[in-house]
Parts: C-alpha cells; sequence; structure tokens
C-alpha cells in the first residue's frame, strides 16, 4: 500500500507536463526570434557571398586584399546585365519620356537605387569581416563617382529626376521687433497708485499699505 502511493506520488501527473512543454516551447521560440536575422543582415550577407563569388571567378581569380575601386565599378556594370530597369539610349525616341507609350529594344540596367544601396551593404559588411576603413574599396570616391555618374545620366535618359533627401532643420528666429519689445517689458518697472514698487505678479493680489493708509487718513 505504502509503495504504491510512494510510486503514485513520484510519477508526476499529466496536469503538470503540458506546463513544463509550453515553457519550453516559449523558451526556445524565445531563442529561435533572437537568433534569426533581419532582412537588411539576411540580404548583406548574401550580396558579400555574391561579390567573394564574382572575385573567384574573375579572370585572373582576385582576392580581397588586392580589390580596389575600380574592381567594385566592374562588379557594378557586370550586375547590369540582371537589371529590370529600362534605360534608354540618346537615339531613342522615348529618351527622356518617364511614361514612353510603347515599348523599345534600349538595355535594361540596375537601377542607380539599388546599386546605391547594395554598395552600402557591402561597404558594411567589408568592415564586419576584418577589412580596414582606410581600406576600403567600396567607401573610394571612384565608386562615388560613378554612382553620381549613373544616377544623373538615368535621370535624363528615363525622365525621373533623383531629388536627394534634404534634413529638416528646426531654426528659431528671434526678430528685432521682439528683442526690443522684451526690453521694454523688463526695463518697466510697475507702480501702484502711491507711487511704490512692486512685483508685477503681485499688482492685484496685494493691497499696499501707503495705499491704505491715506485713504483711511481722508
Amino acid at each position: 500500500m505504502d509503495a504504491a502511493v510512494s510510486g503514485a506520488a513520484a510519477t508526476p501527473t499529466a496536469s503538470d507536463a503540458p506546463a513544463d512543454g509550453s515553457a519550453a516551447a516559449v523558451q526556445g521560440e524565445g531563442s529561435a526570434a533572437q537568433a534569426a536575422p533581419s532582412r537588411y543582415e539576411s540580404q548583406k550577407r548574401r550580396d558579400w557571398n555574391t561579390f567573394l563569388q564574382y572575385l573567384r571567378n574573375h579572370k585572373p581569380p582576385l582576392t580581397l586584399a588586392r580589390c580596389s575601386g575600380a574592381h567594385v565599378i566592374e562588379f557594378l556594370k557586370y550586375l547590369d546585365q540582371f537589371g529590370k530597369t529600362k534605360v534608354h539610349i540618346s537615339g531613342c525616341p522615348y529618351f527622356g519620356h518617364p511614361n514612353p507609350p510603347a515599348p523599345c529594344a534600349c538595355p535594361l540596367k540596375q537601377a542607380w537605387g539599388s546599386l546605391d544601396a547594395l554598395i552600402g551593404r557591402l561597404r558594411a559588411a567589408f568592415e564586419e569581416n576584418g577589412g580596414r576603413p582606410e581600406s576600403n574599396p567600396f567607401a573610394t570616391r571612384a565608386v562615388r563617382i560613378y554612382l553620381r555618374e549613373v544616377r544623373e545620366a538615368q535621370a535624363k535618359a528615363r525622365g525621373i529626376p533623383y531629388e536627394k533627401k534634404k534634413r529638416k532643420r528646426t531654426t528659431t528666429t528671434i526678430t528685432a521687433a521682439t528683442v526690443s519689445t522684451v526690453t521694454s517689458s523688463s526695463s518697466i518697472n510697475p507702480t501702484n497708485v502711491a507711487g511704490v514698487s512692486v512685483p508685477s505678479d503681485a499688482t492685484t493680489a496685494t493691497p499696499n499699505v501707503s495705499t491704505a493708509t491715506t485713504s483711511t487718513s481722508v
């Protein structure tokens, strides 16, 4: 009888099992959520692997240490064959037309916005993988000039100007009239009926003693 009771006490009940299982499931979901990379990080990793594969397939093969801004520009031009943006050539009748009425034989290229975002991700990935900021090939002046030329050329060809976003700055303007008003207000010392100076906030709240005395005597 005692053995049966002790055995029953040692065996967990059915109500205890789901609680432990649910706690483990919640903990597992939390760790999985923390381990899952963001969309930006996943895209950055894919871009980095694509660039490394490009270096390996280069003729002759290139190492990351020997990569320069010129090689980065070659990589961007290589990606144009996978682009989906119609860029009209100068001889096309739809050159500079934002909404061409008919198709044309102009090539498809990578949009400037896509290339600019790609360079930003690769610039960050280079330093995250041990590269020094001063030797970052994605941050060279040649790459910046190339991106600017692509932006201007595509803006003319597509008739869609790219406007650089300007940061809004909040400025406080103090006019001369405001300054003079404040100066005049501070220089005036309010007085009561008897000619005694009192604080401006106490003019109506506090009666003047001299005034009360004069009124009594009259």
